[in-house]
């Protein structure tokens, strides 16, 4: 008999911990997003962990700015980031206040609200595909920067939480480099996956980008 996912939300010290303790253990965890037009849930399969000020790949590593601020503050929060002009992505944090941590979404299985995902991701050829990466993910679940800040372990209506799920067993866990990090951050095997799901993006090399003349 295969069980039910668990619809219990994640407390907060589920998050104030280790952010490489709590990357991992994100997989299998059901991201609630409520949205105007009504829920989309999603069923995480890979994660990547950024271990701030420690780590050379970190949006934290120079220090808190206005842009991360939200990554010092209390864990089971949203940091969400805009990138290359076009994106957002949508990080949750960890660890105590004034230490920078954040597990970055990279994918996942929409199991609930596939219509409304759908529409947001027209190129998606199938729904293995609406939230393989994690610009497809955030644009699939309509998360952008107005969602900073916000409080995933909040109680009500938030329009962001985790349940927990059906976690994933250790050994179906694989991790190795993070995708696109370049320098001393790329050395670390900090990108975690569940194996075998095809909802996992493919790992892409950092790849420097030319200067203009």
């Amino acid at each position: 008999m295969i069980e039910s996912p668990d619809r219990t939300p994640l407390p907060r010290d589920f998050f104030d911990r280790p952010v490489l303790e709590v990357a991992p253990d994100l997989l299998g965890r059901t991201l609630v997003r409520m949205t105007d037009d009504g829920p989309i849930e999603l069923r995480l399969t890979e994660v990547e962990a950024y271990a701030g000020e420690v780590d050379p790949g970190s949006h934290a590593y120079r220090g808190r700015t206005a842009r991360n601020a939200v990554m010092f503050g209390p864990p089971g929060h949203a940091y969400v980031y805009f990138t290359y002009g076009m994106w957002h992505c949508l990080n949750l944090v960890c660890g105590p206040v004034g230490t920078a941590g954040g597990v970055l979404l990279r994918a996942g299985e929409i199991r609930a609200g596939h219509e409304l995902a759908r529409r947001r991701r027209l190129s998606a050829r199938h729904d293995k595909e609406l939230a393989k990466g994690p610009a497809r993910l955030a644009t699939a679940l309509d998360v952008d920067r107005t969602l900073d800040g916000t409080d995933a372990c909040a109680d009500g209506n938030s329009p962001l939480s985790v349940l927990a799920g059906t976690p994933v067993t250790p050994g179906r866990v694989r991790n190795g480099p993070r995708t696109g990090v370049g320098g001393e951050g790329a050395v670390h095997p900090w990108r975690f996956w569940i194996e075998g799901d095809p909802t996992v993006s493919p790992y892409r090399a950092h790849t420097p980008r030319r200067r203009r003349a």
